[in-house]
């Protein structure tokens, strides 16, 4: 996947909850707690604080508004008829505005700034000043030298005296108070974020260890064979009375379980291995002796037509009963591991099998199997140089017999089977057989390996077909450490058989100075 599409998928994945760790989504969803939490915190404190300065500022401004008027109405007129200026008042606190509405002109509209001087209001704040209600009414209004709290009353001349507070000390307690909650509530989301993340954590440890040991249990193969099944939960993590404990001994109870089933099902397998081996073993005297009298009886004593047709029908039963029982006792020696194939018995011991030369073997069986089957095509390809596998002939030979057989029984007539063998770089042995037949159905290509598995109905089969001839491939392969598969469609079918070989340095493969044979007989 390229680098910006999976970018891409990570960044949709962060988008979606679902997706994120159990932890993460609970520390995610304790901070979203945490900071609507701190929004209604700082909400209420802001909205309190605004009410208290607000109120303060409007009393201070009544105070005085009180006191401007009782200076400006108290003094009486200077000499030349002027009446006083409003800023001249005592206590007159710095940034106070005063100004003087008389017969719609605004007169002494000035600040008194923060070193005693007065600073002069523009046109456009006497012209706002002259717009204000007269009642005695607050408001607040922007002039140029910021927000001002305003009050506007009559006063016994018929004036309308003008008194105001700044704003800016109000507003700068407010963002004070505003920085001081996002700072506070930032550096606490921060502090709780990593102690939640470290204590969920360290809660959720035990649904990790659950998890830990699921996984080893997934992967454990547990279809057939003796298994060994000892993953448990901690039993710091399967303590009955917490919800995570329950779950974790409820695993461990049903891992209990599932152990006592599975070396059931072993000791009834090896009974039943065992059963098999030893029926086959038994069957071989009797099937025996069955042939033998059956041969002998044809030989000596005169039978009529329908005896003899008789006496063939039994002769042919038990030659197929016999090949029965000598693959019932193949696979039951390689499931024990006993009585194996000579390699399988050499490597157990610690020595390992004389290389063998594939080449001839191959040839060998394609010669022996078109002596039978003279409907089919047959041909091989091996190469000029040796194919040394460290396997016994006798089980090569049975797997190259079996996959030929298997082709010829279950192909029609005219079909062309070819045998491929080949060395890879890396020494490995690869043996391939092809046939041009009808195919085998995909969903037998997954049992096909099974034992008893027949689908006559996938491909165009011979009656006498026991299903145990593919298994014993498949056993014989895995026994030395190879692998078999097989890949189908309509008009090609190929067993590929892969067995570690013996590498000789330069040796060709398939194509360069390969021998071709073609064994058909017309």
């Amino acid at each position: 996947m390229p680098v910006n599409n999976l970018k891409f998928t990570q960044a949709r994945a962060l988008l979606h909850p679902g997706s994120w760790h159990l932890s993460t989504r609970l520390v995610a969803i304790m901070l979203a707690l945490l900071t609507v939490i701190c929004a209604l915190v700082g909400l209420v404190s802001y909205t309190t604080l605004s009410v208290t300065v607000n109120n303060q500022l409007d009393s201070s401004l009544q105070q005085a508004a009180v006191r401007t008027t009782a200076f400006y109405t108290g003094s009486g007129q200077s000499p030349n008829g002027a009446l006083p200026d409003p800023l001249n008042a005592r206590a007159t606190s710095a940034g106070q505005l005063s100004a003087v509405l008389s017969n719609g002109v605004v007169h002494y509209a000035g600040i008194l700034s923060g070193s005693g001087t007065r600073q002069q209001l523009t046109t456009a704040d006497a012209d706002i000043l002259a717009g204000l209600s007269t009642n005695g009414d607050l408001s607040t209004k922007r002039l140029s030298l910021g927000e001002y709290r305003l009050q506007a009353q009559a006063v016994p001349n018929g004036d309308i005296l003008i008194t105001g507070l700044p704003l800016a000390a109000t507003q700068q307690t407010l963002n004070t108070l505003v920085l001081s909650i996002v700072l506070v509530s930032l550096a606490g989301l921060m502090v709780l974020g990593w102690a939640g993340t470290v204590i969920i954590r360290r809660n959720m440890r035990p649904l990790a260890q659950l998890s830990d040991t699921a996984t080893k249990v997934a992967t454990l193969r547990l279809d057939a064979g003796e298994v060994a099944l000892s993953a448990r939960v901690p039993e710091n993590a399967a303590r009955p009375g917490t919800e995570v404990g329950n779950v974790g001994n409820a695993f461990n109870a049903m891992l209990e379980n599932v152990s006592h089933a599975l070396e059931a099902r072993q000791r009834s397998e090896t009974k039943l291995r065992r059963f098999v081996a030893d029926a086959s073993h038994e069957l071989r005297t009797p099937l025996t002796a069955i042939r033998g009298y059956a041969e002998l009886l044809s030989m000596t004593e005169p039978l009529s037509t329908d005896g003899q047709t008789s006496l063939s029908r039994v002769q042919d039963q038990s030659v197929r009963m016999s090949r029965l029982v000598e693959d019932l006792l193949t696979l039951a020696r390689l499931d024990e591991a006993q009585q194996g194939p000579k390699g399988v018995a050499a490597q157990k011991h610690g020595a390992p099998a004389a290389p063998v030369n594939m080449s001839p073997l191959v040839m060998e069986a394609v010669n022996d199997i078109q002596m039978v089957n003279d409907d089919h095509q047959w041909s091989f390809t091996v190469p000029d140089e040796p194919v040394d596998v460290s396997c016994d002939d006798t089980s090569l030979r049975q797997v190259l017999l079996n996959l030929l057989a298997n082709a010829a029984k279950h192909t029609p007539a005219g079909t062309t089977v070819h045998t491929s063998l080949s060395q890879t770089a890396d020494g490995t042995c690869v043996l391939d057989v092809s046939d041009n037949g009808p195919g085998i159905d995909p969903a037998f290509q997954e049992v096909i390996f099974d034992r008893f598995s027949r689908a006559d109905q996938a491909r165009t089969a011979t009656a006498g077909s026991t299903g145990l001839g593919l298994s014993i491939v498949q056993g014989l392969v895995r026994s030395h450490g190879g692998t078999v598969t097989v890949t189908s469609a309509p008009g090609h079918t190929t067993f590929t058989v892969r067995l570690p070989g013996v590498f000789h340095r330069g040796a060709p493969s398939e194509t360069p100075g390969a021998r071709n044979g073609n064994s058909s007989i017309s």
